[in-house]
């Protein structure tokens, strides 16, 4: 690719990440990128993930008229985040990833719901069943990237369950000091997460980068 091609690409995918796109599904997706464009990329997308998800529980405990459109929003999330990884394992991957992300959605609602009822019995299953699918989803990326432990998976994942529920429990209570910071933890461990995605791709696909 030379220089001009380049540029322009490099041009597109800030584009993309600034209106809410990953650069991986541009048309040069599968050209090589820079290790630092995918990071803005993967950030991007793991962002809208925590921020959807408080916009849901606000407005689902609040029972505002958005929490349809809202939880729409937040599962187109979880098939851009499939596409995003399509170009280094394939469609089937990226679809798989998708529906596992997907399912931690609707069992987040599941979550939501559950508290706001007041039923322990149902929160507790919900819970369990949300616990689940993130060693699920660990377990499906670990043995895609040699460089993903599953171990570090979970407990990055089951940090983010932790945070989230702080989330919602800090909004039933309205100690909205508690909600604000397990918002901030949330947000910052997030981006730690998509961090952790981006150099294992990053190392398992060194040739695909050019710096």
């Amino acid at each position: 690719m030379n220089r001009r091609l380049m540029l322009l690409s490099a041009v597109a995918a800030t584009s993309l990440a600034l209106t809410g796109l990953s650069p991986l599904l541009s048309a040069r997706a599968a050209e090589p990128q820079s290790a630092a464009d995918l990071r803005a990329a993967m950030r991007k997308l793991w962002e809208d993930h925590i921020t959807y998800t408080r916009n849901y529980i606000i407005s689902a405990l609040a029972g505002l008229p958005d929490s349809d459109d809202v939880a729409k929003r937040l599962l187109q999330n979880q098939d851009d985040i499939g596409d995003a990884v399509k170009p280094y394992y394939g469609d089937a991957a990226g679809q798989k990833l998708a529906i596992l992300l997907k399912d931690h959605i609707k069992i987040a609602t599941d979550v939501v719901k559950a508290a706001k009822s007041g039923r322990k019995n149902k929160l507790a299953a919900a819970q369990k069943k949300w616990t689940g699918n993130a060693d699920d989803i660990a377990m499906f990326l670990s043995k895609a990237n040699p460089n993903w432990s599953e171990q570090d998976l979970k407990e990055m994942l089951h940090k983010h369950l932790e945070l989230t529920t702080g989330e919602v429990v800090g909004r039933l209570k309205r100690d909205w000091v508690a909600d604000i910071k397990s918002y901030d933890e949330g947000h910052v461990h997030m981006l730690k997460f998509a961090d952790m995605l981006t150099d294992g791709i990053a190392k398992q696909f060194a040739d695909k980068f050019n710096g």
